[in-house]
């Protein structure tokens, strides 16, 4: 009999728990900036949050300086990785316990996945990139969902700002992920690998059928050869355009998450906004793993003809 009082206590106890935290965002709506300018009374100051104004570009907390919030975000990203790995590697032992099996396990995870995709060979040498990428991203989306993170002021400037959505940090990593990715190639391909963007065989093969009097061979083949060297600037144009678009995937989408909190925390201060906080950490894992996965799909694409 005892026993089967427990599941009806414990849905009483949640469903209290629901109900208060209900009426917890009702009253921080209706105590708030935009639900006293509905009811026509003075917000409580409990509930009052600043007005989100989103600024694109990043601050400069030090005026006399070049140094912005994103870069200060990046670089405590960089120590806080590089702390964790140098702590777990600091005394390893031959079973892995602590701080050792949780890096081993995501070492072994993303090398898993990266062979899997690419073969032994390759997936080893695009892990180290493509997981560092991976860890970057989806640490400054993180650390940027720290409360108070962002409202730590300097000169009137935030000293903090995720730096995923600072144009200039997507770009960087979508650069290095080309380049990655064109170095693996000719590495994989040798010279040929040029006659992707750079095919003028059959355009010369073409004029040669026509000095030899093949006239409908030969401008048969000027044509091809004229084609095949549209399709290379259409290549050459297409690596570009994956910079473009790796660059502007994870910027707008880190920058719409921190609008759609900084808006959510203004109509509602308390409990809705934690749901999307929950939401960001879901999204700042998948844009790295987006990232990261398109790097190592593009790459194992790349040397197709190569892994093994």
């Amino acid at each position: 009999m005892t026993d089967r009082k427990y599941p009806k206590l414990s849905s009483k106890i949640f469903a209290l728990v629901g109900l208060l935290l209900m009426l917890l965002a009702v009253a921080s709506f209706i105590g708030g900036s935009v639900g006293s300018q509905i009811t026509g009374k003075e917000s409580l100051n409990i509930f009052t949050v600043p007005k989100p104004q989103p600024v694109l570009p990043a601050e400069k907390p030090f005026p006399n300086l070049i140094i912005t919030n994103t870069m200060i975000a990046s670089w405590i990203t960089i120590l806080g990785l590089l702390g964790l790995f140098l702590t777990a590697n600091r005394k390893m032992t031959l079973i892995p316990h602590g701080l050792q099996n949780f890096v081993e396990f995501i070492y072994e995870t993303a090398e898993s996945f990266a062979t899997s995709l690419a073969g032994k060979k390759w997936g080893r040498i695009f892990l180290p990139v493509c997981l560092t990428i991976f860890l970057f991203v989806l640490a400054n989306s993180w650390i940027s969902l720290i409360p108070g993170f962002e409202s730590i002021t300097v000169n009137a400037t935030p000293l903090f700002r995720n730096a995923n959505t600072d144009i200039n940090v997507p770009l960087m990593l979508a650069l290095i992920s080309g380049i990655a990715i064109e170095y693996w190639s000719f590495k994989a391909k040798g010279v040929k690998y040029l006659g992707k963007f750079f095919n003028f065989g059959p355009l010369r093969q073409g004029f040669s059928q026509l000095l030899d009097g093949k006239f409908k061979a030969g401008f048969g083949g000027i044509f091809k050869g004229i084609v095949a060297i549209f399709i290379g600037f259409l290549e050459i144009i297409s690596e570009f355009v994956r910079i473009i678009s790796f660059t502007f995937r994870l910027f707008g989408n880190m920058t719409a998450g921190v609008i759609l909190i900084s808006a959510i925390l203004f109509i509602i201060p308390w409990v809705v906004p934690s749901l999307f906080y929950g939401l960001e950490t879901l999204v700042g894992f998948v844009q790295a793993l987006i990232f990261a996965g398109l790097t190592l799909g593009f790459a194992s694409a790349a040397v197709t003809d190569n892994v093994e």
